[in-house]
């Protein structure tokens, strides 16, 4: 490897890359992972995230059930592909020890910093908004904040803190399908009160993420600042499109751009992608790294229907997005 992922060795899943794929990620060949109906009463999993823990994985997901409002759940996994899930939504607390009412949850993130698990979703307040809880065993999760106003999607948070700060990517949005949507960064010192708000990057340039642009896995830290999976969408006659892209933002001062990929890095192709409850959706929550091999392992909601695997390694993202930057 001439590029190099800082951070754990991750015992992740993977596939080498087909002879005959161009592109510089690559699916799984058992895709999708999750498919219909995994849970009982849930009718899709999807744009969920994960962690190695203990002897394997566990992870949050998205759930929409019979009534279609979705909800968190709790996965296990011992090879990060075949999963198992609770059937009850995740219970949320106030410090007080109260059980929290939310009206919906959905587009988690989850995140380790510090020895305490993060995770951040959207939920409801006077439109949508990103809420974060925490847990320290998945046992027990309690409410910490909403950082950010509504409306507001896509909270994903940086895997330590920067200058003594906690940093957050959002995309703020209205209260429907959002036909705009730019990347800020905000900071904060506890995790309460945030402020600081810094404009990342907007949508526009290339059409495939002319309409918007959003975070999408947790940033990955390697030798030439942070990496970021994004998702960009594009309006065509036939509604829209979600691909994935990728930007590589300053190690020290992530509100920099140093490069921004223009071309996408996958956009839906495969049936699983193309035909669902949302059609043409490729929806990047969670990527795990391992520093020793510099294999990627991606998770993305494929047309709000189901999980995909995804990989990559850090020589071939990473020269791709440098040597196709704009």
């Amino acid at each position: 490897m001439k590029n190099r992922i800082i951070g754990p060795k991750i015992n992740i899943p993977w596939e080498e890359k087909p002879k005959d794929c161009a592109s510089p990620i690559w699916r799984y060949s058992k895709n999708p992972i999750i498919k219909r109906n995994p849970i009982k009463g849930v009718s899709r999993v999807f744009n969920s995230a994960l962690l190695p823990y203990e002897d394997g994985f566990i992870g949050v997901f998205r759930g929409d059930t019979f009534t279609t409002i979705p909800f968190l759940y709790l996965g296990r996994s011992k090879d990060g592909i075949h999963f198992e899930f609770e059937e009850k939504p995740i219970e949320i607390f106030d410090e007080k020890g109260n059980l929290m009412k939310f009206d919906y949850c959905y587009d988690p993130r989850l995140i380790e910093i510090e020895g305490t698990y993060y995770v951040s979703f959207c939920t409801h307040m006077h439109g949508p908004t990103v809420a974060v809880i925490k847990t320290h065993d998945f046992k027990k999760f309690t409410f910490v904040s909403i950082p950010v106003l509504p409306c507001n999607r896509n909270g994903v948070f940086f895997p330590k803190r920067i200058n003594g700060d906690y940093l957050l990517l959002s995309r703020p949005s209205d209260n429907g399908h959002t036909p705009f949507g730019d990347i800020f960064l905000s900071r904060s010192k506890d995790m309460i009160d945030w402020g600081r708000h810094s404009h990342i990057m907007e949508s526009g340039y290339e059409w495939w993420c002319g309409l918007k642009v959003g975070a999408g896995c947790n940033p990955i830290e390697t030798n030439l600042g942070w990496l970021c999976f994004i998702h960009g969408t594009t309006n065509t006659c036939n509604g829209y499109v979600y691909s994935i892209g990728a930007i590589i933002l300053d190690k020290d001062d992530p509100s920099k751009v140093l490069y921004r990929c223009s071309p996408y890095l996958l956009t839906p192709e495969m049936d699983y992608e193309t035909n669902g409850f949302v059609p043409n959706v490729c929806f990047p929550t969670c990527a795990l790294a391992d520093s020793e091999t510099g294999r990627i392992a991606i998770y993305a909601g494929a047309a709000d229907t189901y999980v995909e695997l995804l990989f990559t390694d850090i020589d071939t993202v990473l020269d791709y997005i440098v040597k196709n930057a704009r």
